[in-house]
C-alpha cells in the first residue's frame, strides 16, 4: 500500500483530487505524527502508519463522514477545534466574520461582546485571542457548549471566552449589554435538507436549518432583540446564506441599524453583514 493507492480511495469515492490530497495529508500528520514539514519532505511511512492511513481513508470514503470528525479537530485561523457530531465544523467563510469583529472591535476599543449560537465556540475563540474583549458564547445544546469550553481551555482563554445555555437571548442577564455582537446562525430552510451535501448531514441539525422558507428566521429573531442589549452605537454582525444579504439588510435596517456594510468572501459570495444601532 502507498500513498498513492491510498489517494486513489479517496478520489474514486468522488472527493476531489485536490482535496484528496489535502486530506490524507491531514490523515498522516494526526495519526502518525508527522508534521507537513515530514510530509513535504516525503519522510517514509512504515506499514503500520500506512495501514491506519488507509483505514481512515476507507472509513471517509465509505461513509463521506468529514475529515475533521474522523480526526476530532478543525483548522480555523490557525488553530486546532476540537469538533463532533454536536458542533458545526468550522469552515474558511466564518474567517470573513471574526476578521471584520476583530477590525470592530480593536478600532472602537469594544470590551464586550456576544457570540449568539457559539456552537465550537472557534468565533468567541478567536475574538477572545485576537482582542482585549471579553466575550460570553451562547448556544442551546449542552453538548456544543461543553466542546466550546474545551476549546476554550486549550487555547487559555479562561475568563475571556464564557459560555453559557440560552436559546437566543433567553438567558442573557437583567442589566447585561454589549458593544458588539456577532453570529453565524441556523440560515438553510429545511426544505433544502433533501438535497444537501453528504458530508453537511454531519453537522448538527439545530445549526443547520431554520422553520422558514427564506433562511431568515434567526437573523429576525436576533436583530429584532439585538437593540434592548447593545449598548449605544453598539454593532449587530453575521454571516450570511448565499442569497440572503437583502432579506438580512431590510431586517437589520427595519430594526434601526445604519451605515450596513456587505463584504463579500473570495468567490464574490456576500459573506458578511454588519450595521450599528
Amino acid at each position: 500500500m502507498s500513498i498513492q493507492e491510498i489517494l486513489k480511495i479517496l478520489i474514486n469515492a468522488g472527493i476531489e483530487p485536490n482535496e484528496a490530497s489535502v486530506e490524507v495529508k491531514m490523515l498522516i500528520e494526526h495519526f502518525c505524527g508527522y508534521t507537513r514539514t515530514d510530509i513535504l519532505m516525503g519522510k517514509k511511512l512504515t506499514p503500520e502508519m500506512l495501514e491506519i492511513v488507509k483505514e481512515k481513508a476507507e472509513l471517509r470514503a465509505k461513509t463521506r463522514q468529514p475529515i475533521q470528525h474522523i480526526i476530532g479537530f478543525a483548522d480555523f485561523m490557525g488553530e486546532k477545534f476540537i469538533v463532533n457530531p454536536h458542533v458545526l465544523i468550522p469552515r474558511d467563510e466564518t474567517e470573513f466574520l471574526v476578521r471584520k469583529a476583530v477590525e470592530i472591535i480593536k478600532s472602537k476599543g469594544y470590551k464586550m461582546a456576544l457570540d449568539v449560537g457559539t456552537g465550537s465556540g472557534c468565533i468567541a475563540c478567536m475574538v477572545a485571542k485576537l482582542t482585549d474583549c471579553q466575550i460570553i458564547g451562547l448556544d442551546v445544546s449542552n453538548d456544543a457548549l461543553n466542546t466550546a469550553l474545551d476549546n476554550a481551555s486549550r487555547l487559555n482563554l479562561f475568563n475571556k471566552a464564557i459560555f453559557r445555555k440560552s436559546d437566543v437571548f433567553s438567558n442573557v442577564k437583567p442589566r447585561e449589554s454589549f458593544d458588539i455582537i456577532i453570529s453565524n446562525p441556523p440560515y438553510i430552510p429545511l426544505s433544502e435538507k433533501t438535497g444537501i451535501q453528504k458530508e453537511v448531514t454531519f453537522d448538527p441539525d439545530l445549526a443547520l436549518y431554520t422553520s422558514d422558507e427564506k433562511g431568515v428566521e434567526f437573523y429576525d429573531k436576533i436583530t429584532k432583540n439585538s437593540p434592548d442589549i447593545l449598548n449605544a452605537g453598539g454593532y449587530l454582525l453575521f454571516e450570511l446564506g448565499y442569497g440572503q444579504s437583502k432579506d438580512v439588510k431590510k431586517i437589520m435596517e427595519d430594526n434601526g441599524f445604519k451605515d450596513i456594510e456587505i463584504i463579500k468572501d473570495l468567490a464574490g459570495i456576500d459573506r458578511v453583514i454588519s450595521g450599528h444601532i
